[in-house]
C-alpha cells in the first residue's frame, strides 16, 4: 500500500513545498499519512465487518449514482495517472541512461509492469514492492540524513504546525498527495489475497496500514528535507526531479545525486506495478457486481476477462500522452472530478460505518468519526481550491 501510494504527484508536491518553505510545513506530510491512515482503516474494517468490498456495498446498498460516478471518476483516473507514471519512470530511467527518451522509458516501463501482472502471482508482485519500498525507502531517508538541517528546525517543523504567507496550496497538496488517492480502494483486494477477512483480524489491518503509513509519512518528510535549498523558480513540473538530484551531486557529492535518481525510480515504478495491479479489480468488481454476480476474489482477479482488458486499458491507451502531451479537456475534467474523489470517500464512510444494522460492533468510534470528519473538511477546501483554479 505504501509502495502504491508513493507516486510521481507525491514527490513532486513535496519537493516543491520543500523547496519554497524548507521545512516550515512538514507537519502537512504528517497530517495526509493520519488522515490517509484513517480513510483506509474505515474501508478496510468495513470489509473484514461485512465480508464486503466497499464497492460491493456502493453498488448494493446506495443509490446506483454512486456507483456510477465513481466508475466515470475511475476511467478518467486511470488514463491520466497512467501517463504520468509512464511519464515519470520514462524521466527517472532517461536520466540515469539517456540513450533512450523520455518516452521510449516510458513505454518499456508500462509494458513491463503489464506482463509481471498478467502473468505473475500476487504473492511475485508483493515481493517486488517490498524490494522497490526497500530500496526507494532506504536511499530517499539516507539522502535526507546526508542534507539533515538539524534536530531543532526538523520538529519544530513536524509538531508546530504554520502556515507561511502563499503556502495553503501547497499544504493541501501534501496533504492531498501523501498516500494516493483512489489507490486506497485496492488494498481491499490485497488483505483478500492475504486471507485477512475476518472481522477479528481488523488489529492486524490496521497494524499493516499504521507501518505503511509511518512509511509513507517519513518520506514525504524526507522529500520536503532533501528538497529544501532549490531554488524555487526552477521547481516546475516532473524536471523538478533533475533539480532536485543536480541538488543532492552539487551539496553531497555525485554520489548522492545517483542515489535519488535511483529512489525515485524505485519510487514511481513501485507506483506503477500497485496501479497496475489494483485498479482492474476495481472495474472487475464493479462490472461483476452491476451484473449482479456474487462472485469469489478469483473471479475478479487476474485471471479474469474484465480484469485483463482493464489491464490492457490501463498500459495502452495512455502511451498516446507520452508523444502528444495531455489534451487541456481532459486534464480539467479530470484535475476537477479527481478532487471530488477523497471527499467522496470520507462523507461514504462516515455514512455507512456509522450504521449499526451494517456493522455491529465494528461501527465507527468517536475519534474515527472525528478524523473522518476532519478529512472530509480539508479534501472539500482542496475541492473547492481546484475548482477555483482549474476554472479561475
Amino acid at each position: 500500500m505504501a509502495a502504491t501510494g508513493v507516486g510521481a504527484g507525491d514527490l513532486i508536491a513535496a519537493s516543491v513545498a520543500g523547496a519554497r518553505y524548507g521545512t516550515v510545513i512538514l507537519w502537512a506530510a504528517l497530517i495526509g499519512a493520519i488522515l490517509k491512515f484513517t480513510l483506509n482503516e474505515g474501508l478496510a474494517r468495513w470489509q473484514l465487518a461485512t465480508g464486503t468490498t466497499l464497492l460491493e456495498g456502493w453498488v448494493s446498498r446506495l443509490p446506483r449514482v454512486v456507483s456510477i460516478y465513481f466508475m466515470i471518476y475511475l476511467v478518467l483516473w486511470t488514463f491520466i495517472v497512467s501517463g504520468a507514471l509512464m511519464a515519470a519512470c520514462g524521466l527517472a530511467a532517461h536520466a540515469m541512461v539517456p540513450a533512450l527518451p523520455v518516452s521510449a522509458w516510458g513505454a518499456i516501463h508500462a509494458v513491463i509492469a503489464t506482463v509481471l501482472v498478467f502473468w505473475g502471482r500476487y504473492i511475485y508482485l508483493e515481493w517486488a514492492m517490498k524490494l522497490f519500498i526497500g530500496l526507494m525507502f532506504v536511499v530517499i531517508i539516507a539522502c535526507a540524513f546526508m542534507a539533515f538541517p538539524g534536530v531543532v528546525p526538523v520538529l519544530s517543523g513536524l509538531f508546530i504546525p504554520r502556515v507561511p504567507e502563499g503556502s495553503g496550496p501547497f499544504i493541501l497538496g501534501v496533504i492531498g498527495g501523501v498516500g494516493g488517492s483512489v489507490t486506497l480502494l485496492s488494498y481491499g483486494y490485497w488483505i483478500r489475497e492475504k486471507h485477512w477477512t475476518r472481522p477479528q483480524q481488523t488489529p492486524l489491518v490496521r497494524l499493516d496500514l499504521a507501518v505503511g503509513y509511518v512509511l509513507t509519512g517519513l518520506f514525504g518528510i524526507a522529500i520536503m528535507i532533501v528538497s529544501a535549498g532549490v531554488k524555487p523558480d526552477v521547481m516546475s513540473g516532473s524536471g523538478m526531479v533533475l533539480e532536485v538530484a543536480n541538488h543532492m551531486g552539487a551539496l553531497i557529492g555525485d554520489g548522492a545525486k545517483w542515489m535519488f535518481l535511483i529512489g525515485f525510480w524505485g519510487a514511481v515504478f513501485s507506483s506503477m506495478l500497485g496501479v497496475w495491479h489494483g485498479i482492474p479489480y476495481l472495474f472487475s468488481d464493479f462490472y461483476r457486481r452491476m451484473k449482479n454476480q456474487s462472485v469469489e476474489l478469483t473471479e475478479i482477479g487476474p485471471g479474469s476477462l474484465p480484469y485483463r482488458l482493464f489491464l490492457l486499458y490501463i498500459a495502452l491507451p495512455p502511451m498516446v500522452l507520452l508523444f502528444v502531451g495531455k489534451p487541456v479537456w481532459i486534464v480539467v475534467i479530470y484535475a476537477v472530478s479527481g478532487a471530488f474523489f477523497m471527499p467522496f470517500l470520507a462523507s461514504l464512510l462516515l455514512y455507512m460505518n456509522n450504521k449499526k444494522a451494517w456493522l455491529g460492533e465494528w461501527i465507527n468510534s468517536w475519534k474515527s468519526n472525528i478524523f473522518l470528519a476532519a478529512a472530509l473538511l480539508l479534501f472539500a477546501v482542496l475541492l473547492v481550491f481546484e475548482i477555483q483554479r482549474r476554472m479561475g
